[in-house]
Parts: C-alpha cells; sequence; structure tokens
C-alpha cells in the first residue's frame, strides 16, 4: 500500500510540474503578445485556457482520490494538500494570464503609445517570481521559495509607481486614456501573478518544513 501510495504521489508530482510548465509558457507568450505587438500571440493564450481549467479539475480529482484511498500522514499528506493549493493558485494564475492576453489583444489595435511605467522590468521580475516558485517545487528547495517570497515587495512597489506614473500621464494626454487603463490593468494583473507565485513558493515551505509562514515576515534573506 506505501509503495502504491508513492508511486501515486510521484504521478501527482509530474502533474503538478506539467501544469506549472504550461501556466509559465502561456504567461510568457502573453508577455510577448505586449512586447511584440502580436495579436495573434494573444488569441492564442485565451483560446488555451480551456486547457489550465480543465488540466486543474484533474488535478484536484487525483488529490482527493489519495486522500480517500490512501488516508496519508506526515510529508505524504502535507505534499498533497500543498499540491491542492498550488493547483489552485496555477489556474488562477491562468486567468490572470488569459486578462493580460485580453488587454493585449486591445492595446496592438491601438497607436502605439511610450509605455508608462518600466512594463520590461515588472515583467521580468514576475516571470522570474513564478520560475523560482516552480523551481523551489521540483527541488523541494525552501531556499529557492524564500528567494520568491523576498522579490514580492520589488513588484508591489513597481505597481504602486506605474499607478502613479498613470494617473499623472492621463490629464497630460487623455487621448491616450484607454491605452493607459490597459497598461493599469496588465499591471495589476502581474502584480497579482506575483501574488500568486509568492503562495506557491509558501506552500513549498510547508510542503518541506511543515511551516505556515503566510502572513509572517520572512527573517531568511539567503
Amino acid at each position: 500500500m506505501k509503495y502504491r501510495l508513492q508511486r501515486e504521489i510521484e504521478k501527482l508530482k509530474k502533474s503538478i510540474l506539467t501544469l506549472g510548465a504550461l501556466v509559465e509558457e502561456r504567461l510568457y507568450m502573453a508577455i510577448r503578445s505586449i512586447n511584440q505587438r502580436e495579436k495573434s500571440i494573444a488569441l492564442n493564450v485565451i483560446d488555451g485556457d480551456r486547457e489550465i481549467d480543465d488540466m486543474e479539475v484533474e488535478l484536484e480529482e487525483e488529490c482527493l482520490k489519495l486522500l480517500a484511498l490512501h488516508q496519508p500522514v506526515a510529508i505524504d499528506l502535507r505534499f498533497i494538500i500543498a499540491v491542492l493549493k498550488i493547483n489552485n493558485d496555477l489556474e488562477r494564475i491562468g486567468d490572470l494570464v488569459v486578462n493580460i492576453g485580453e488587454r493585449a489583444s486591445y492595446m496592438v489595435e491601438q497607436e502605439e503609445v511610450p509605455v508608462p511605467f518600466d512594463f520590461n522590468a515588472m515583467s521580468e521580475k514576475v516571470k522570474t517570481m513564478l520560475k523560482t516558485s516552480l523551481d523551489s517545487l521540483v527541488n523541494m528547495d525552501t531556499n529557492l521559495a524564500h528567494k520568491v517570497r523576498n522579490m514580492d515587495d520589488e513588484v508591489d512597489e513597481i505597481n504602486r509607481q506605474m499607478f502613479n506614473q498613470v494617473y499623472k500621464g492621463i490629464p497630460e494626454s487623455p487621448e491616450h486614456i484607454s491605452v493607459y487603463l490597459n497598461h493599469l490593468s496588465v499591471s495589476r494583473h502581474l502584480e497579482r501573478i506575483g501574488d500568486l507565485a509568492t503562495n506557491i513558493a509558501e506552500d513549498v515551505i510547508y510542503m518541506v518544513e511543515g511551516k505556515i509562514v503566510r502572513h509572517a515576515p520572512d527573517t531568511n534573506n539567503k
């Protein structure tokens, strides 16, 4: 029975990593659609939402089946609980990526205007946060998880700066208000993805150490 549980847990790990890789790829595509002003890429991101939703439901069903059939304890129980939570966070990131794709599909058809904030810096940090959180899951590495937590404040600060710059730019260029508001929306979505990547990192810490660190200050600055 123990061997069968471990085999099922390995399958579960592969499944959550497959979902993570797919969500990460879609995030990269959504950002590329904005940078390259390619509507076709944005539409592919939007059309791919159902695939992520289906994988999320299948993973949740597998987790619940393992809990019911095997009644795991200790590290195995923590792993399954963490996967349930990470699975939900990845699906929510997928929804936010679709939102970015929708904003991108609109913006590429408008007159190109200067971006009112450092979009590249913010998007790169968010991509790094998601990748590092997934790497921490692959390697069960809490040091990587703590690095993600430490990056969250940087993304929050860029989002705050962007908010101020957009509202400063609107009265100066009112003809571009629609594009500016879409940039504001993209920034908010990126900031939220950073929050969810932090959630994943915190679930990895719980999985490995059995500690619930959400809402607690990060004293690990490795």
